[in-house]
């Protein structure tokens, strides 16, 4: 089978979306699928891709802001969705979707949408006039001409259905990657790259720094705990929004918890999963959350978490035993924090029952085979 998956950019930096298109083209691939992957802006593409048994990249022109595409944009991308048996589109907000849909209605080829949580009831609050209006005008109509809207948990399909009531929503979680946690390189390379004290817990946050992610609580569950007199190390790795970072800092220095806070910048590779071996505890007072890539690393590496109702795949995630699921609050974050920090045991079995739960629930080959079925039952159906 051929997959063509069109997105926008390949940034690691940019969060889950990149992430998750990289792990889908990649298990694809590894499946024996012919994969392509249409974009124009990608400084993260894998090195290895365009070689056998991995996915090639499709370098494109970038489009108008209202989604219209370059002559030669647009005969690469017929020439590609003629080609495939379905193609993949991500996010209902790209304005090339919509021009990549109706060119694979011309042609026949069925195509599926993820809308990685962009549907949920809290990102429909945000800007929601505006997102209101272009569902009516066109954003319903692609979703709803999708043979499939992909959707990674039961909470997101429940919340994201009601914008796209005749179309047929489908369930299945994402890739996850975890072979670069069947044998983590331990927690010594994290403590000596951040100057990491051993013998302090520590507190991990780990994400884009954006507002909805709830930087800013955490920073306040810090001070909380430190008035409590309960000793921790925070740290928040990642970047993002300039503005909010700075605000971040600014709040971390108004509250005098230069000693207790730290911001490590952007972390990747094998330091990354060394520094969620660092952590004793992970936290996540996200306000919304699809997938969460991050919950599983963490949960991997052996890592107990805590995260809020905001994650769409929670339920799961409390089922599981390893993950304590709060409000979205500082109170709240210091309270279940230090509870688990003062419980040795409780902490340990937290953390095998997380790393137990990523290598059933998300093991790979199963994972990839229900991706194969979504992909072939999309094929089968044909165009709307």
């Amino acid at each position: 089978m051929n997959i063509l998956h069109v997105t926008a950019n390949l940034r690691l930096e940019l969060g889950g979306v990149t992430r998750a298109v990289l792990d889908l083209a990649s298990g694809s691939a590894e499946s024996g699928h012919g994969v392509g992957v249409a974009c124009w802006d990608a400084p993260d593409v894998p090195d290895d891709w365009g070689g056998p048994g991995s996915p090639r990249l499709v370098q494109i022109d970038p489009p108008s802001q209202r989604g219209g595409l370059t002559p030669s944009a647009e005969k690469r991308l017929l020439e590609e969705i003629a080609n495939a048996d379905v193609v993949h589109l991500h996010t209902p907000w790209e304005p090339v979707n919509r021009t990549v849909g109706r060119l694979c209605e011309s042609i026949g080829t069925p195509y599926v949408l993820s809308v990685h949580g962009m549907l949920d009831d809290w990102s429909m609050a945000q800007r929601g006039l505006k997102k209101r209006l272009y569902l009516a005008f066109a954003g319903r109509r692609l979703l709803e001409r999708a043979a499939f809207v992909h959707c990674t948990a039961e909470a997101e399909l429940t919340q994201s259905k009601v914008w796209y009531p005749r179309g047929t929503g489908r369930v299945v979680p994402l890739v996850f990657d975890v072979e670069p946690y069947l044998d983590p390189p331990g927690p010594e390379l994290a403590r000596e790259a951040f100057g990491i004290d051993p013998d302090m817990p520590a507190v991990l946050f780990l994400s884009r720094v954006h507002v909805k992610k709830g930087v800013h609580v955490l920073v306040k569950a810090a001070a909380h705990l430190r008035d409590a007199g309960v000793e921790c190390q925070t740290l928040i790795a990642g970047t993002g929004d300039a503005a909010y970072e700075s605000a971040i800092r600014a709040q971390i220095d108004a509250m005098r918890l230069g000693d207790h806070v730290r911001m490590l910048g952007m972390v990747k590779g094998p330091t990354k999963v060394s520094l969620y071996e660092a952590a004793d505890v992970f936290a996540l007072p996200t306000s919304q959350e699809n997938f969460g890539f991050v919950l599983p690393e963490a949960l991997a590496c052996g890592t107990p978490a805590i995260t809020t109702k905001g994650v769409d795949i929670w339920p799961e995630l409390e089922a599981s035993g390893s993950t304590l699921i709060v409000e979205q609050s500082h109170e709240a974050f210091a309270e279940a924090i230090a509870g688990l920090l003062t419980d040795e045991p409780r902490r340990k079995e937290m953390g095998a029952r997380g790393r137990a739960w990523v290598t059933s629930y998300l093991d790979p080959a199963s994972v990839r085979a229900r991706y194969d079925e979504l992909y072939a039952d999309a094929a089968r159906g044909g165009s709307r």
